[in-house]
C-alpha cells in the first residue's frame, strides 16, 4: 500500500528558507522515538477501536553549508478491532533516502529523493479494512499505509527577498512510484505520477508578530491496475498559514491549513469504467502556547480542530476531531532533548446517515540529537 510520508505536515514544516542550511551546519543530526494512538468508537460502524504504533527513526547529514543527506523510515504496527476479532499488520515501512544540493546558497536548492520498498507490499485481503480505517485524514495518523514498490522523487525550492524583511519562496517537485502487487491476489498496481508547484511569503508584521503562508497545488495522473479499472483522482490544492505572536517570556502560535480535492477532470470515454474519488475537502484550526518553564524545560499546551468533507456534486460532513493537549521539551545538555506529547481527541464520524462517538488518546516520546 502506497504510504504517506513520515513527518507530519511535511508543507507546514518546509517555510521559504527552510531548504537553507545555517553557517555550521556541517554535522549530524539523529531523531528517533515512539508514537502510540488508540481510538474508541461507538456502535454503528465495522469496527470498535483503531490502534497504531510507531517507532521511527530519522538521520540527517549536513556536509558543509552545500550538501545535506536524510535517511527516514520507521517500524509500525495498527490493528483495528471487528466483531469477528483484531485484525492487525506490523513491519518496516518504506525508507526515504533524500540528498538537498544548495546551488546558489540562499537562493536555490535542488533535492533527489528514493523510496526504497523496505516496508511490506502485497498484504491479505483480509487487512484492506485496516487500511480504510488507518487512511482517513481526520484521526492524522503518522503511518496511514506500510509499504509500496519504492520510487524517485526530484524537485528544487528557490527564495528571494521581497523588500528589506519580507521573503517569497518557490519551488516544485515531480514524483513516480513503481508497480506493485498491493493485495495477495490482485492485479498489479502501476501508480500516476504526481507534480507539485508550491509559492510562499514570511516575514515580520511588526511587534514581534511574524506570518508564514503557502499555497501548494498537486496534480495526479491515474492509477492503473492490471485486470481492473483504474483509478483517478482531482487535483488538490492546499493553503497554510501560521501566525506568532509574542507574550512576554511565552510565544503564542496561531494556525490553519485547508486541503480540497477537486472532482477528477478526466472525461474522455477511455475512463468512462475509472473509479473516480470523490471531492473532499479538509480543514485544520489550531493553537500552541510556548512556555519556557526553566532554561531547559519548556511547556507547550495546545488545542486543534480538524473538520473533514466529502462527496460528489453535494459535499457532506466526514467527521470532526477535537484534540488537546501539550509538548514538553527538556534540554540534556547542549547535544540533545527529550520531547514528550500528551494529547486526547474526541469527536465524531459519520458514514451514510450513520453517526459514531470517537475518542483516545495520542502519546508519544522522542530523543532529538545533534552532534
Amino acid at each position: 500500500m502506497t504510504r504517506a510520508a513520515l513527518p507530519l505536515l511535511v508543507f507546514a514544516a518546509s517555510p521559504i528558507l527552510a531548504a537553507q542550511l545555517p553557517d555550521d551546519a556541517a554535522g549530524t543530526r539523529a531523531r528517533t522515538g515512539v508514537v502510540f494512538e488508540s481510538y474508541g468508537l461507538s456502535d454503528g460502524l465495522a469496527f470498535s477501536r483503531i490502534t497504531e504504533l510507531v517507532i521511527p527513526v530519522s538521520v540527517t547529514r549536513a556536509f558543509g553549508r552545500r550538501v545535506s543527506l536524510d535517511l527516514s523510515t520507521a517500524y509500525a504496527r495498527a490493528s483495528v478491532r471487528t466483531a469477528d476479532g483484531d485484525i492487525d499488520i506490523a513491519g518496516l515501512v518504506d525508507t526515504d533516502v533524500r540528498a538537498a544540493v544548495t546551488v546558489i546558497p540562499g537562493r536555490l536548492v535542488l533535492t533527489l529523493v528514493g523510496t526504497l520498498p523496505t516496508g511490506v507490499e502485497t498484504v491479505p485481503d483480509t487487512t484492506v479494512p485496516l487500511f480504510g480505517a488507518t487512511a482517513t485524514d481526520l484521526f492524522g495518523f503518522m503511518v496511514p499505509s506500510v509499504g509500496s514498490g519504492g520510487g524517485v522523487a526530484a524537485g528544487f525550492a528557490s527564495a528571494f527577498p521581497l523588500g528589506e524583511t519580507w521573503a517569497i519562496g518557490t519551488g516544485a517537485s515531480y514524483r513516480q512510484l513503481g508497480k506493485y502487487v498491493p493485495v495477495q491476489g490482485g492485479g498489479e498496481l502501476t501508480p500516476g505520477a504526481e507534480g507539485r508547484v508550491r509559492f510562499g511569503v514570511e516575514g515580520p508584521l511588526g511587534g514581534g508578530k511574524y506570518f508564514r503562508g503557502a499555497v501548494t497545488y498537486s496534480v495526479n495522473e491515474h492509477d492503473e491496475i492490471s485486470g481492473g479499472d483504474p483509478s483517478i483522482t482531482g487535483d488538490r490544492a492546499l493553503i497554510y498559514a501560521s501566525l506568532n505572536l509574542p507574550l512576554g517570556r511565552r510565544a503564542l502560535s496561531l494556525y490553519a491549513w485547508n486541503m480540497h480535492r477537486f472532482r477528477p477532470r478526466a472525461s474522455s470515454s477511455t475512463y468512462a469504467d475509472a473509479t473516480q474519488v470523490p471531492r473532499g475537502n479538509f480543514v485544520v484550526v489550531g493553537a500552541r502556547l510556548d512556555s519556557p518553564a526553566s532554561p531547559s524545560l519548556a511547556v507547550s499546551p495546545s488545542l486543534e480542530l480538524r473538520h473533514e468533507l466529502s462527496g460528489g456534486d453535494t459535499l457532506r460532513v466526514l467527521g470532526y476531531l477535537v484534540r488537546p493537549g501539550v509538548h514538553l521539551r527538556y534540554r540534556i545538555g547542549g547535544r540533545a532533548a527529550l520531547v514528550t506529547g500528551l494529547h486526547y481527541a474526541f469527536g465524531q464520524l459519520r458514514d451514510e446517515g450513520v453517526t459514531v462517538w470517537t475518542h483516545g488518546p495520542r502519546l508519544s516520546l522522542f530523543v532529538d540529537w545533534a552532534r
